[in-house]
C-alpha cells in the first residue's frame, strides 16, 4: 500500500490550553503522589518529548528524566530498544511518560523490560489513550485524554515528519489503517 505523501488536517481534538491544562493537572497530580521522593520521568522518543518537557515542569517536586527509544516490528521480530536509559533504574520511582497508547504492545513491552531491572515503583503518564484498540494489557496511572480511533497530529506527534510543532491536536484525515506503525 503506498501511503499518501501529506493527509488533510481536519478536526481540532483539543486545543493548546486544553493541553498545557491537563498536562498541568497531571504534574500536580504525580507531585501529590510523589511527595518526599524523586520519581524519574522517562520519556519515550520522539513524540513524547513536548509532553515530557511540559510534564517535568508542571511536577512541583523534585524530578530527574530521561529517555528511551524502542524500534517496532512486526509481531514476528517483536520490539527492541534502540536507546536505553542513561542511569540505573534499580531502587528507583519510575514514571513511563508516552505520547500515546494504541494496542498496548509496545508499553507492555517496555514496562516488562523496566520491571525486570527492580525499580521501587513503575507508573505510566500517557497523554493519549485509544482503549478501543487495546490488544495487550496496561496500566495506565495518569492519562491525560481518551480519543476515537483516528491519527492524531501535533504537540509532538507527527505524520512523516511533518505537524510535530503544532500546539494543539488535531486529526489527520487518512485511515488510521494507512498510518505508519
Amino acid at each position: 500500500m503506498t501511503l499518501p505523501q501529506t493527509g488533510a488536517v481536519g478536526t481540532m481534538l483539543f486545543d493548546a490550553g486544553t493541553v498545557v491544562s491537563r498536562v498541568r493537572e497531571l504534574g500536580a497530580q504525580i507531585s501529590k503522589d510523589y511527595a518526599g521522593k524523586v520519581p524519574v520521568l522517562i520519556g519515550v522518543l520522539n513524540a513524547a518529548v513536548p509532553f515530557l518537557a511540559d510534564l517535568a515542569r508542571a511536577v512541583s517536586i523534585p524530578a530527574e528524566f530521561d529517555v528511551i527509544a524502542v524500534t517496532k516490528f512486526s509481531v514476528q521480530e517483536g520490539i527492541r530498544f534502540e536507546k536505553d536509559t542513561a542511569q540505573s533504574v534499580e531502587g528507583r520511582h519510575l514514571i513511563l511518560v508516552e505520547d500515546t497508547i494504541d494496542t498496548g504492545r509496545t508499553m507492555q513491552y517496555v514496562v516488562r523490560a523496566l520491571r525486570a531491572r527492580k525499580p521501587a515503583s513503575l507508573a505510566a503518564c500517557v497523554l493519549l489513550d485509544r482503549p478501543q484498540r487495546r490488544l495487550a494489557n496496561v496500566e495506565i496511572t495518569y492519562k491525560g485524554f481518551d480519543i476515537p480511533a483516528v491519527y492524531v497530529i501535533g504537540y509532538g506527534l507527527d505524520y512523516r515528519g511533518r505537524y510535530r510543532e503544532l500546539p494543539a491536536l488535531y486529526v489527520l484525515e487518512i485511515p488510521l489503517s494507512a498510518a505508519p506503525a
